[in-house]
C-alpha cells in the first residue's frame, strides 16, 4: 500500500497507526513525526505565505473569488510516487488541497486512479471519527481503536484534573483568536477543547467555522483569557505578529491584558491540526486557564505569555 498524506494532521493519524513506512508522498505543511519532511511533497500554495496577516488574507482571498484554488499539485511527483490511496479534506479550502481537486489531478495522471479519503472535521468527536474511518479504510480498525481509547484517556485525563482544581468555581471566561487581521475567532473543535479544559467559550460555535468578528464585539464580551493560535504560524511567529493586538484600540484595557492573561500559542503544530495531538492542544489550554492543575510542559515551546 501506498499513501500519499495532503494534510498535516493526516500525516499525524497515518503515522500514530503504526502505517509511516507507507507513506510515499506528503504536502509541504507536513512537518510531524519527525522524519516524515524527508518525503517529497506534493503540493505547494499559490500565494505567498509571508508578510502581514492582512496581506496573506487578501492574498488568499484574491484567488478564491477568482474561482481559483489556493495550491497546487505537482503532477510529476504525483505521477512518479504512484500512491493507492490519498488522504485530503474538504472542510477548508485554505488548509488543503480539497477532494474533488484531488479527484481531477489523480485521474489525469494515474491509472488506476487512487482511492481517496477525505477528512471534514467539524467537532471534537468528528476529528476522533475521522481516526477511526483513516485505520478503517487503511485496513487496521483496531490500531483506530486502540489509538483513539489513548486519546480519550488522557483528555478525560486532563477534564479530570481540571475539575478537580476548579470544583464549582468560576470558570475564566475565554476568547481564543485564530487570525489577527481581520480578526477571527476559533470555531471547529476549539471550543470544545476550552470547555474541557475548564473555560468558559465567549466566542465561536463548537462544529461550525471559525468565524470573523468586529473588535468592539471582543472588547464589550470582556475577556478575562485571550489565547491567540493564528492558522498555520508558528509561536514564534505568533510572537512577530502580537503587535497588531496591542495596537487595537482599548486593548490595555481587557481584563485579560490587565491580568497578565494573554497567551500566544503554536496554532500550526497543534490547534489547526485535527489529528493526534488534539490532545496537546487540550493541554495547553489546560495549562494556560489553571496553571495549578497542569504542569506547564509546554510552556516555551507550545505556547507563552505575551509580552508587553
Amino acid at each position: 500500500m501506498r499513501i500519499a498524506s495532503l494534510l498535516p494532521s493526516a500525516t499525524e493519524i497515518i503515522c500514530g497507526l503504526g502505517l509511516r513506512d507507507h507513506l510515499v508522498l506528503r504536502s509541504h505543511e507536513c512537518d510531524h513525526p519527525a522524519g516524515v519532511e524527508a518525503l517529497p511533497f506534493v503540493t505547494e500554495p499559490k500565494y505567498q505565505a509571508d508578510g502581514t496577516s492582512y496581506a496573506i488574507d487578501q492574498r488568499i482571498r484574491a484567488l478564491v473569488q477568482e474561482g481559483l484554488s489556493v495550491y497546487r499539485v505537482d503532477a510529476d511527483r504525483l505521477r512518479e510516487a504512484r500512491p493507492d490511496v490519498i488522504v485530503t479534506q474538504h472542510q477548508c479550502e485554505v488548509c488543503a488541497v480539497s477532494a474533488r481537486e484531488m479527484e481531477e489531478a489523480a485521474c489525469a495522471v494515474l491509472d488506476p486512479a487512487p482511492e481517496i479519503i477525505s477528512l471534514a472535521p467539524g467537532g471534537l468527536e468528528d476529528v476522533l471519527e475521522d481516526i477511526h474511518r483513516v485505520a478503517n479504510r487503511l485496513g487496521v480498525p483496531e490500531r483506530g481503536d486502540a489509538l483513539v481509547s489513548r486519546l480519550r484517556e488522557r483528555m478525560e485525563g486532563v477534564r479530570a484534573r481540571v475539575d478537580a482544581r476548579v470544583d464549582g468555581g468560576p470558570l475564566p471566561r475565554v476568547v481564543t483568536i485564530e487570525w489577527l487581521d481581520p480578526l477571527m475567532v476559533a470555531g471547529n473543535w476549539i471550543p470544545e477543547l476550552v470547555e474541557m479544559a475548564g473555560g468558559r467559550n465567549l466566542l465561536g460555535e463548537a462544529g461550525a467555522h471559525s468565524p470573523f468578528v468586529s473588535w468592539e464585539v471582543i472588547q464589550e464580551l470582556e475577556p478575562e483569557v485571550v489565547v491567540v493560535i493564528p492558522c498555520g504560524f508558528t509561536l514564534e511567529r505568533t510572537r512577530r505578529e502580537a503587535g497588531l493586538l496591542s495596537r487595537l484600540p482599548g486593548w490595555a484595557d481587557l481584563p485579560a491584558t490587565r491580568a497578565g492573561r494573554v497567551a500566544l500559542a503554536d496554532g500550526h503544530h497543534f490547534f489547526n491540526r485535527p489529528g493526534p495531538r488534539i490532545v496537546e492542544s487540550l493541554e495547553i489550554l489546560a495549562e494556560i486557564f489553571h496553571p495549578s492543575a497542569e504542569a506547564p510542559e509546554h510552556r516555551g515551546t507550545g505556547w507563552d505569555w505575551m509580552e508587553g
